[in-house]
């Protein structure tokens, strides 16, 4: 019963980190015409128990992509330099589309692990019971 608990867990974790991915990419999109933004970005790092891989995953730090920002010309623009031109952000859409597709698949792939492992307790508790 413990490993059943165990694979629980182990879902449950890809499932949250998942999540924090997906709020990141979400912020990006928002931000993505904002003069200046960076695109944040997360990674992911496996649990640690008494040295041990416990086969779980924690996100790690946000960090800012320090590509080099967009140089828009906009002469009218109150952020605009002598030049006419002002920062931009550094968020590619299409990027965050693919980012944003593959923290769902791998959701829903946790999400199904998730259900598969509940589904088996159930019935062990119910053969169990007998």
């Amino acid at each position: 019963m413990t490993d059943l608990m165990k694979s629980l867990a182990i879902s449950a974790t890809g499932m949250g980190a998942q999540a924090q991915r997906l709020r990141h990419v979400s912020e990006n999109v928002a931000n993505a015409d904002t003069p200046g933004y960076h695109r944040k970005t997360i990674s992911f790092a496996a649990e640690m128990q008494g040295g041990k891989a416990t086969g779980g995953v924690s996100p790690g730090p946000v960090a800012l992509d320090r590509g080099p920002l967009a140089r828009i010309f906009d002469p009218g623009n109150p952020l605009a330099d002598q030049t006419g031109h002002y920062d931009g952000s550094n968020v590619d859409l299409v990027v965050e589309i693919a980012d944003a597709r593959e923290a769902q698949r791998s959701y829903e792939a946790n999400l199904k692990m998730f259900d598969q492992a509940r589904q088996m307790s159930s019935s062990l508790l119910d053969l169990l019971r007998r």
